[in-house]
């Protein structure tokens, strides 16, 4: 399948997406891009939908399945580009590397997702049961799942191939994560007087302790359902001279399989409410962050920060016919499941698509300075799509 010219064209691809510059907001280089590189590649139909994300799609011959592979071309900034020895944004190669923002995280995928497409639905002459579509979809970075709604309701995937890094490996489940917001109220008074008020900082401190004593599941595949602060402040800030009437912590919670909206707080408001009994004045309240944001497009996407676990047995139909896929690409994966949150948390946690991942690269290379792809795991990975795609249609 992966002949010396066509190798060539991937990397060029990945080159291509990588220097078109896509902060979250800011994809429309990447999208038209894509889109390009699809209509190159002899996709029937391109469509950019209202969040700006790009789908291209392939038609076979006869009615069937649609598989759908996902990657998402938005990346994270680039802060200094001084402390990169490489252009951010230039896929400069060396050493078998092709540097740059969005090399692994995740443009190297998408590249040899749209290049799998094209090569499989050409050298069949479409004669294939179902339709094929590839997914560069927007806002990832700031809403795992969310810009994916819109894809699955429109285009019905029967199955799922979600392209985060996997080293070449295959993914059957990752944790969910939530973004969880405890606030606490208190009322101001002068420093000097400070048994006039009421401090926030420290009814929050004192729910943070019993926070800490908490304890949570382990599933024996997904690890455990861990609960992380990460962020504390008060008001007034700064806060000279005064006792502060306002305090928010913000806590990173990773979820395992069965845990809901309601479920994930319950402990969180339990807590609160004991410490009513013992705590004169204690005011506090805990719900689930929320974001909002404007795509290229102009559209708002928002969203509350949940986003579900999900996970298949090994067994599991598309489960297998990755491995044969993969397996007949030459490649030999292990099956794990991601330690991070991806556009699985919708198709698979929402929608209860069956969705597998598989993708060039290593986890811990995202969003880092002078983050690269192995040219070599870039072109594997396009092998393994073109054997995932075999194995399902």
């Amino acid at each position: 399948m992966l002949s010396e010219s066509r190798a060539g064209q991937i990397i060029e691809a990945c080159q291509r997406l990588v220097r078109a510059k896509s902060y979250s907001g800011e994809e429309r280089q990447a999208a038209d891009a894509s889109r390009q590189l699809m209509l190159e590649l002899g996709f029937d139909r391109v469509d950019i939908d209202t969040y700006g994300s790009v789908i291209g799609c392939i038609k076979g011959k006869r009615p069937g399945k649609r598989i759908l592979l996902d990657g998402h071309i938005d990346t994270v900034p680039v802060p200094d580009a001084s402390k990169w020895r490489h252009d951010p944004f230039g896929g400069c190669i060396e050493d078998g590397r092709i540097y740059g923002r969005g090399t692994s995280d995740m443009k190297g995928a998408v590249a040899a997702m749209i290049c799998a497409a094209g090569y499989f639905a050409g050298d069949c002459g479409r004669d294939f049961e179902g339709e094929i579509y590839v997914a560069g979809t927007v806002q990832e970075e700031c809403f795992e799942g969310i810009a994916a709604r819109q894809i699955s309701k429109e285009y019905k995937p029967d199955y799922v191939v979600i392209g985060e890094a996997t080293a070449l490996n295959l993914k059957r489940g990752q944790r969910g994560r939530a973004e969880i917001v405890l606030e606490t109220f208190g009322r101001p008074a002068h420093s000097a007087n400070p048994e006039e008020g009421r401090n926030a900082v420290y009814y929050m401190t004192a729910l943070i302790e019993e926070i800490k004593r908490m304890e949570y599941e382990e599933h024996s595949f997904l690890g455990k359902g861990i609960l992380v602060l990460t962020d504390i402040m008060s008001s007034p800030y700064p806060g000279a001279s005064v006792v502060p009437d306002y305090c928010r912590a913000t806590f990173d919670r990773r979820l395992l399989m069965g845990e809901g909206r309601e479920s994930v707080l319950k402990p969180l408001t339990d807590i609160i409410e004991r410490a009513r009994s013992s705590i004169h004045g204690l005011e506090a309240r805990v719900s689930y962050a929320s974001g909002a944001e404007t795509c290229y497009t102009g559209e708002p996407i928002e969203a509350e920060r949940f986003f579900p676990a999900w996970l298949y047995e090994e067994d599991d139909e598309l489960v297998q016919k990755a491995l044969v896929g993969l397996k007949s690409s030459r490649l030999s994966p292990c099956v794990t499941h991601y330690s991070f949150c991806t556009n699985g948390s919708h198709y698979a946690g929402e929608a209860g698509i069956r969705t597998v991942g598989f993708g060039p690269s290593r986890e811990d290379l995202a969003h880092t300075i002078d983050e690269y792809i192995e040219i070599d795991q870039l072109t594997a990975a396009c092998e393994g799509y073109y054997g995932i795609m075999g194995a399902v249609l």
